[in-house]
């Protein structure tokens, strides 16, 4: 299979939306705690996952993947407190119920604070806007409090980072032998950013190559796990170098990729258009390619250009369907195409409840 595109990182899905994939040409979406998924048994439900399936299926878009279930699934299970037994459960749940529609991708994230920013509409080229973070300023507050996904939960005591690398490894114990016996990738989500400061009390961990690392050794080979590579949160480490690390220790164990970069590295980085980061994306597809990944890229957060509503915060499907997602997805068209690695003209067959053929 050819490296592919994705619509990615679709949090409201509708008419838009899909018209929007097919005018990019592209077949295929995934999602990020999609609205169409609730989930307020504690798990996605059969009945809500068919019914995701069976609308892409009518909309003639195969779905890659999903990530992110809702906080309130999740919360516990990343701060390792009473109750976090039961969310594994559900989760085994969702699990069982994504490989029964045909979802063989599921990612997740050990950011028990959630993403941080200190600016949401900082200045990038043109006077596009885009999402910054200075650890400077973190007295302030998350810039990203509010988000659905940010966490109004108090944190009591202080969360060291061993902590957090026992509920990883409680968690992974758990949920991997079901994913492996029903044919689930869970693909973890490096701590954006990846900062050695604490943020909201709790400690981050998936901070480096080396860390990045240390998680697959505590997935002990199982072909169950694997790696959401988000290009930006990398790149936020040590830039090119870090990416280029990361993509040659994992190689085939990445699920998927997060392409998009940032200018500068961690304390101090501001997002930005591709191609004006920290790394060359030719060469970092060069790279995978030559790695053995075999997955999809998706668009991920992108600068708001002139006429556009607002930078990722805002996950209406007016503000998603914007000039400078259609860029970044043009730009990788480009660059896979002149690299000739894109993926064969022509719709991806999607059989009922199944994934598309290659």
């Amino acid at each position: 299979m050819t490296i592919r595109l994705s619509l990615g990182h679709i949090d409201t899905y509708d008419a838009r939306v899909a018209t929007f994939a097919h005018q990019l040409g592209l077949t295929g979406v995934q999602f990020h705690t999609p609205d169409l998924l609730p989930g307020t048994e504690g798990f996605w439900s059969l009945t809500e996952l068919r019914a995701l399936r069976d609308r892409c299926d009518a909309d003639g878009l195969a779905i890659d993947g999903v990530e992110n279930v809702p906080l309130a699934h999740f919360w516990k299970i990343q701060r390792g407190l009473p109750g976090r037994d039961e969310q594994i459960e559900n989760y085994r749940k969702t699990i069982r119920n994504l490989a029964a529609v045909g979802i063989d991708v599921l990612g997740y994230n050990f950011l028990a604070t959630y993403v941080w920013r200190t600016d949401m509409a900082a200045e990038g080229r043109g006077g596009a806007k885009v999402s910054a973070f200075d650890l400077a300023d973190v007295h302030a507050g998350n810039a990203l409090a509010g988000y659905r996904l940010t966490p109004d939960q108090a944190v009591d005591e202080p969360i060291a980072a061993e902590h957090m690398w026992a509920n990883h490894q409680y968690f992974l114990d758990a949920v991997l032998p079901v994913a492996e016996e029903v044919g689930v990738r869970l693909a973890l989500h490096p701590d954006d950013p990846p900062t050695a400061q604490p943020l909201g009390g709790i400690a981050r961990i998936f901070t480096s190559p080396d860390a990045i690392g240390r998680a697959h050794a505590q997935a002990a080979g199982s072909p169950s796990w694997g790696l959401n590579l988000c290009l930006g949160t990398v790149s936020e480490m040590a830039g090119e170098q870090s990416v280029n690390e990361v993509i040659d220790l994992l190689g085939p164990a990445i699920c998927y990729v997060h392409f998009r970069d940032v200018r500068g590295t961690v304390p101090r980085f501001s997002e930005c258009f591709l191609g004006e980061g920290n790394f060359d994306p030719a060469r970092v597809i060069r790279r995978l390619n030559a790695s053995g990944f075999d997955g999809f890229l998706i668009d991920d957060h992108v600068p708001a250009m002139i006429g556009d509503l607002d930078t990722w915060g805002d996950t209406s499907s007016e503000a998603y369907c914007s000039r400078g997602r259609a860029h970044a997805i043009g730009y990788l068209q480009g660059v896979l195409n002149g690299l000739s690695l894109d993926e064969p003209a022509g719709p991806r067959a999607v059989p009922a409840g199944g994934r598309p053929s290659p």
